[in-house]
């Protein structure tokens, strides 16, 4: 196989499962990971996974784009510079040099803590979160009462992939939760 061929090869509006990974007991025993690493490997896969998460959010309807540690800046970071809006970065507990604005929050595999810089978002703002996966929506959750605790609303919720049944969605209740992928 040529690099060429390994880098590219999926076709416009292919099926994205066929480029997530699934590696079971990790990051522990029982956990069944979705790796993205595979589609963003593909220009095309991950062209069209952007494509189809800006082609669901109209740009009037929020004023920056937030991204989640880490895979959720890949998201964000093109949405963001296609879409001419703020880029805010969420990350883990001591990650950001700036006062933050932190919570506390439980994973499928323990607790968390996340925080944002200060005045990162404009008060009253509309705010887009990207993340990579929803699992049991600790993560997501814990970013959108940061969002709220900086005066801001949360506009939307993308994600690429919706792990059902982990009661994600129903922590989400409330938010307008799109994902590409459901599994």
């Amino acid at each position: 196989m040529s690099v060429s061929d390994f880098f590219s090869g999926v076709a416009i509006n292919m099926n994205l499962k066929d480029h997530i990974r699934d590696i079971p007991d990790f990051p522990e025993t029982g956990i069944l990971f979705r790796d993205i690493t595979p589609l963003l490997r593909k220009p095309q896969a991950f062209r069209e996974t952007i494509d189809r998460l800006m082609t669901h959010y109209t740009t009037d309807q929020y004023d920056c784009v937030v991204g989640i540690e880490s895979r959720g800046f890949l998201l964000a970071a093109p949405i963001a510079y296609q879409c001419e809006k703020p880029l805010v970065l969420i990350r883990k507990q001591g990650k950001l040099p700036y006062e933050t604005h932190s919570i506390e929050y439980s994973l499928e595999y323990g607790v968390n803590v996340m925080e944002i810089q200060l005045g990162d978002i404009p008060e009253g703002s509309k705010v887009l979160i990207l993340d990579d996966l929803l699992a049991t929506g600790g993560t997501l959750y814990a970013a959108a009462k940061l969002i709220e605790k900086s005066g801001s609303t949360v506009a939307g919720i993308g994600l690429v992939i919706e792990l059902n049944g982990l009661g994600g969605r129903e922590k989400l209740q409330g938010y307008d939760v799109f994902s590409l992928l459901e599994y």
